[in-house]
């Protein structure tokens, strides 16, 4: 294909936007990296977990070639140890984006957490601002007595968050107590009455990946021993020996919370740990194309994204979208 600018003959009044879906191991961001390259993109990350500095290798971050090759965004922008919620990703995400349309360039959104897509294509609700009042009393509850007991507070005090939010989702359970404490009323109700702000000034292109199940499986398998061939287990040492406290936000994710609880119990034999890893990490992939599958109108690709006959129907089918300023429906190719 050519080097020509397909940004220049799109004949849309909306700018263009083009979101990257599908299960983890999936090639994500390779694609994104061709795709970028291809219509004079930039990346933008929504992946909850590599927005913190440090954690690398168990978040499968872009290597430093193809941050080299590409611009990308919303990466590496916290320390480990910060509180940072969907709300703040939906605030600095969207200012990139006008930022990345003013240079008169693409963004190319990818990452795995749908929460975060989701904050900044169709906005989140304008609750009440944080509390650090009731923030740092109910981080404090939550080292002595554990996250179990604020989840069971969580269902006294709002039952309907509580049955929406899991046990060891310790942020989106602390959010949810802080705003029922501020205020007297539910994040439920709030959720009821509060407008949201959905994405203005873009036209969103949808893209998703659908590898097989058995062959996304086997990556995934892979991905997890060469993260510990590349050294997860010393990144995690390494962690602990900075002083990132064990409670931060990252050492929950996949990976790192399996490392940690290992080293504390004294692990000699990593193979037991790796083999939850791969587990858990299934778990989770089969998680996020259920709920990809739920969203409308993408342009799903029956593949995986570092392959090169996917990819060229990816750009070919993107060519056409961007010219004709058609999202695309759900369908596979």
């Amino acid at each position: 294909m050519g080097n020509s600018n397909p940004q220049s003959e799109i004949r849309n009044p909306k700018s263009p936007l083009i979101a990257i879906v599908g299960p983890t191991a999936s090639g994500k961001s390779a694609l994104a990296v061709s795709i970028a390259e291809r219509f004079h993109g930039e990346i933008v990350n929504y992946d909850s977990v590599q927005i913190f500095r440090y954690f690398d290798i168990g978040t499968a971050k872009p290597t430093p070639d193809e941050r080299r090759r590409v611009p990308h965004h919303m990466i590496d922008i916290r320390d480990p140890e910060d509180v940072f919620t969907a709300g703040d990703y939906q605030r600095e995400a969207r200012m990139i984006l006008d930022g990345i349309r003013a240079r008169g360039r693409i963004p190319v959104l990818v990452g795995g957490t749908g929460l975060y897509l989701k904050a900044i294509l169709e906005g989140l609700f304008d609750g009440p601002a944080r509390s650090a009042r009731w923030r740092d009393r109910l981080e404090n509850l939550s080292e002595r007595k554990g996250r179990e007991y604020l989840h069971k507070l969580l269902t006294r005090l709002d039952r309907a968050a509580a049955l929406r939010i899991a046990p060891r989702d310790k942020p989106k359970i602390i959010r949810a107590l802080e705003v029922r404490l501020e205020t007297g009323r539910p994040l439920s109700e709030h959720l009821r009455v509060a407008p949201r702000r959905p994405l203005g000034g873009f036209q969103v292109f949808m893209i998703g990946l659908a590898p097989s199940r058995i062959e996304s499986y086997r990556r995934i398998d892979e991905r997890v021993r060469r993260m510990f061939q590349a050294g997860l287990v010393e990144e995690v040492r390494g962690l602990i020996a900075k002083g990132v406290p064990r409670a931060a936000k990252p050492f929950g994710a996949i990976g790192y919370r399996h490392v940690l609880a290992a080293l504390d119990a004294g692990e000699g034999d990593w193979e037991e740990t790796v083999r939850i890893i791969q587990r858990d990490t299934r778990r989770y992939a089969k998680r996020q194309t259920t709920w990809f599958r739920r969203q409308p109108n993408i342009a799903w690709f029956d593949g995986f994204g570092d392959n090169e006959q996917i990819r060229d129907r990816i750009h070919r089918h993107l060519e056409v979208s961007l010219r004709d300023g058609e999202g695309g429906a759900s369908r596979f190719f």
